[in-house]
């Protein structure tokens, strides 16, 4: 006869959403059996996506977002940076709107000597994808077996690519769903999303550029520090040494958002010229890649190692390095001293509607017009336009004359310029009085800034 006392009652995942919905915590080896579902897609989407939602409202406790980051983590196979040599260190952006940093900070690092395996992303709601401007470039392979990845790193110092099947798979499918549900902005899924995939990657330390402003997926500066800090002490407690940036994202970062043309943002940047227009994403770049080369070892500080990166952008060590990780995952660098190569479906230029200061900027609206010339995607597999996005010409704070040119629109085709072009007339304000300068960067947390903060908070 069974004896009762052995029996363990089976876990159902309509009692995990029901748990969920009515504000309970679920216990570790309930969220991996949530998280072992999603990798093996045994667990059916809409139930999935009930449970996302209920996350979403309800908000997720610090103890489940520590075992769903671990669970995710090993629902597959990871990486061993052990064998490159060098301490191995990546930057993650929560996302934004012509956030193209990743082309500009892996290149610079891994010239000063740092091992930079970055696992990236597709576009999510209103930003683009890493992955989708690098498949900008002809042949270029983001799908990359583990050998292949660790190959590239040797031979570049890094290596920006996909997810595999194998690794991480259960945010693999959990991406795509809060992608199509309407539950991206949650503090704990995005924790648990971004660093599966990092600490995959076996990292030794971690640099998180954390936005904020209009054109975040959280906006309001209270949320972004919670966000930060969570990833920081969620990080530190799996064992890696992360840090993490506040930086605004309450205007397009440089001047370019789409695919193509922000990568040849960043190739002219690292060919040494300097547009006034760019400056934003030179320095914030630059800060970014001095925490990481001093995370790896190779500056005595923050400060040290962005003057360290400075020196591989001008001397153009960092080019070199960008152009073999392209050459070596299969991708053509004579595109990028083809003019022909751009051929966008249909341009415009918007001029200015009125006199003024560019006052405030709607990023998250911009992001949405930038998705509609066909730049991004509204469902999960759709292809993207490489050629299509949207250049913009003034900058906050800048005085521009009536009919003056604003932004040019690079669309698929003649029929989605318009969206765009109303978009944009609609998010961008403008003022007879200069707005007050905003910081790049307006605050850090280490791993003991992180605990104090997340001790404080009430959430």
């Amino acid at each position: 006869m069974p004896n009762p006392s052995n029996f363990h009652m089976p876990v159902h995942m309509i009692d995990l959403i029901r748990k969920k919905r009515d504000r309970g915590t679920l216990s570790e080896a309930e969220i991996g059996f949530l998280v072992r579902g999603a990798a093996s897609e045994s667990i059916p989407p809409e139930q999935l996506s009930a449970w996302l939602m209920a996350a979403w409202l309800n908000g997720l406790e610090l103890d489940e977002i520590r075992a769903l980051t671990v669970a995710m983590r090993d629902s597959g196979a990871k990486f061993d940076p052990s064998r490159l040599g060098k301490v191995a260190v990546d930057k993650h952006s929560t996302g934004g709107v012509g956030d193209k940093t990743s082309f500009l900070v892996a290149p610079m690092a891994a010239a000063c000597g740092v091992a930079v395996p970055m696992i990236s992303g597709r576009a999510l709601g209103h930003t683009g994808g890493t992955l989708d401007k690098l498949e900008a470039i002809p042949g270029y392979r983001t799908a990359l077996t583990l050998d292949e990845f660790e190959a590239v790193l040797q031979k570049c110092g890094c290596s920006i690519v996909s997810q595999t099947p194998a690794l991480v798979p259960a945010d693999r499918v959990l991406y795509a769903l809060r992608d199509r549900t309407g539950t991206v902005e949650s503090p704990g899924l995005i924790c648990a999303s971004i660093l599966s995939k990092k600490l995959a990657a076996g990292l030794n330390a971690l640099v998180l550029d954390v936005k904020t402003g209009s054109g975040a997926f959280l906006r309001k500066r209270e949320d972004a520090e919670y966000l930060a800090a969570l990833m920081v002490a969620t990080a530190e407690a799996a064992g890696t040494r992360t840090v993490a940036l506040l930086t605004d994202m309450g205007q397009p970062l440089g001047s370019a958002a789409g695919n193509w043309i922000e990568l040849m943002e960043c190739v002219e940047l690292m060919r040494g010229k300097r547009p006034p227009e760019s400056e934003d994403l030179r320095q914030l770049s630059l800060i970014l890649a001095g925490w990481m080369i001093y995370l790896g070892g190779q500056a005595d500080s923050p400060e040290a190692g962005s003057s360290r990166a400075e020196q591989a952008l001008t001397d153009g060590s960092a080019l070199r390095v960008f152009m073999e990780m392209v050459a070596a995952q299969s991708g053509d660098v004579a595109a990028f001293d083809d003019p022909s190569f751009h051929k966008p479906g249909a341009t415009q230029i918007v001029e200015a509607w009125e006199s003024g200061y560019v006052a405030a900027m709607d990023t998250t609206m911009l992001g949405w017009a930038v998705q509609r010339t066909g730049a991004g995607r509204e469902k999960a597999g759709e292809p993207v336009d490489p050629h299509a996005g949207i250049v913009f010409h003034a900058r906050r704070g800048a005085h521009i004359a009536k009919g003056q040119p604003l932004a040019k629109i690079y669309a698929t085709s003649e029929a989605q310029l318009a969206e765009p072009i109303a978009l944009l007339k609609q998010a961008i304000v403008f003022s007879q009085g200069s707005p007050e300068p905003v910081t790049l960067v307006s605050r850090i947390f280490t791993g003991e800034d992180a605990e104090a903060f997340l001790r404080d908070a009430v959430r």
